[in-house]
């Protein structure tokens, strides 16, 4: 019988330290995800389902593993989440799926129905690729053997599905239950008999060129031989994240991991073909991509499409900040790209939302030298471009300003501290994970221009 896996994200141990998540007035995440997940449990069981909770004290990779070493055909795995945001009034459910999966795609959008039917109160953020995750991917999406799926079912920030979450645990539940039962079933409905090939193959392309090797398919998910990976110039020999099957006697590795390394993947559905371009095809300097000094490679367009599709409301209000960060970019020869995508991390593609306003022209949480509590304010959107500038060029760079300086701390930094995007992890954000989400915003950019 397929089985169902179930893990409530949070309250196991990190580093010998317990991750209890997010925690507001009170409750934290691990809690409730707990309390949900063990509603779901005898829920699906007495549907006649065999279902796995994932124990609570082991840690994401441990909890990978642990399902792995009980991985069987037609299993299914999702884990639970709470949503936080420093805009207090975000809020909704999302359901993310590995990237590039179309199927996968479908099995989000399909729990993600479930829930809402029952919580029609709750919006619905979407069914969204695990690239748009603040990290740039998920792990649970991408190491877990059987089909899986990442859920945060609520915002804990936001006091309207706090309140949801925790006067209707039971709704949440039956939600979730109907979706994991429809899932399961569909997945088993369409396993392939014992007679067909386990792993159909795929063609592969490199730049445009017929690559030799095929790869192959597994749960939805193209994998490519190792060997192709070396000839690309990544080398995942000590890399213990990257999702690996052995078969016929070859390794092959998980096609969407390669995005990680700047490599572009697409698919064409009617010749079956993984089609990977390189950063040298794609036009963009090879190893240059994280460097702050430098030049962009997106059009004003690129920038204003990737604003509008995140938030349709941002070019209302800032109409020429794509202009701008081009402009004042290229004057003191900082990449343009990398700092647009800094500030949509930092506001959420202008949402703002939390201590920084939207009035105050700080796009990068810039600090006053006075310590207000604030932060700096500008007197209009291009001087707050410009301060936001002159910092990233103060951290990558010793060379003198171009334009007269805006930037009120920019006394302060130390020359030349941060010249790649990762440096400005715990220095420009206490968050040591700060420049991976800023690159991963770039990957989405690159994307969207079609240039990833």
């Amino acid at each position: 019988m397929a089985q169902i896996f179930i893990s409530a994200g949070h309250g196991g141990f990190e580093n010998g330290i317990k991750d209890s998540g997010v925690k507001v007035d009170g409750i934290t995440e691990a809690q409730e995800m707990i309390r949900i997940r063990d509603l779901i449990v005898p829920e699906l069981r007495s549907r006649g389902f065999k279902v796995l909770s994932v124990p609570d004290d082991l840690s994401l990779q441990q909890s990978i593993q642990w399902i792995n070493d009980r991985n069987r055909p037609g299993d299914v795995a999702i884990e639970l989440h709470a949503g936080a945001f420093q805009n207090i009034e975000a809020r909704g459910a999302t359901a993310y799926y590995i990237a590039k999966n179309t199927v996968r795609k479908s099995d989000a959008e399909l729990i993600l129905l479930a829930l809402l039917r029952r919580v029609p109160q709750l919006p619905s953020r979407g069914a969204l690729p695990d690239t748009s995750a603040g990290m740039g991917s998920l792990a649970f999406c991408r190491q877990v053997e059987p089909a899986s799926l990442l859920m945060e079912v609520a915002y804990l920030t936001n006091d309207r599905d706090r309140n949801l979450l925790t006067s209707r645990r039971r709704d949440f539940a039956i939600g979730l239950a109907d979706g994991l039962a429809t899932w399961s079933r569909r997945i088993n409905d369409n396993a392939p008999t014992p007679n067909e090939p386990n792993f159909p193959t795929v063609n592969i392309t490199i730049n445009g060129g017929r690559y030799d090797e095929k790869g192959i398919v597994v749960n939805n998910n193209s994998y490519l031989p190792i060997d192709l990976a070396d000839r690309l110039g990544v080398d995942l020999s000590n890399n213990d994240e990257i999702r690996r099957v052995r078969y016929g006697n070859i390794v092959y590795v998980k096609t969407v991991d390669l995005r990680d390394f700047n490599i572009s993947i697409g698919w064409d559905a009617p010749s079956r073909t993984v089609q990977l371009k390189t950063q040298s095809a794609l036009g963009i300097c090879p190893g240059l991509i994280d460097q702050i000094m430098g030049h962009g490679n997106t059009s004003q367009v690129n920038l204003m499409m990737f604003l509008k599709n995140n938030n349709e409301a941002a070019l209302k209000a800032f109409p020429d900040l794509p202009k701008i960060y081009r402009e004042e970019g290229v004057i003191e020869g900082v990449n343009y790209d990398i700092a647009f995508c800094q500030m949509c991390v930092e506001t959420e593609f202008l949402k703002f939302g939390g201590i920084v306003k939207a009035s105050q022209n700080n796009f990068a949480s810039l600090g006053a030298v006075s310590g207000n509590p604030e932060g700096a304010t500008f007197a209009s959107a291009r001087v707050g471009v410009r301060a936001h500038i002159q910092r990233l060029k103060g951290y990558a760079s010793k060379e003198p300003l171009v334009q007269e300086l805006v930037d009120p701390r920019f006394r302060f930094i130390s020359r030349g501290s941060a010249v790649l995007v990762g440096q400005l992890s715990g220095r420009w954000s206490t968050d040591l994970k700060y420049g991976e989400k800023i690159m991963a915003m770039v990957r989405r950019l690159y994307e969207s221009a079609k240039l990833l």
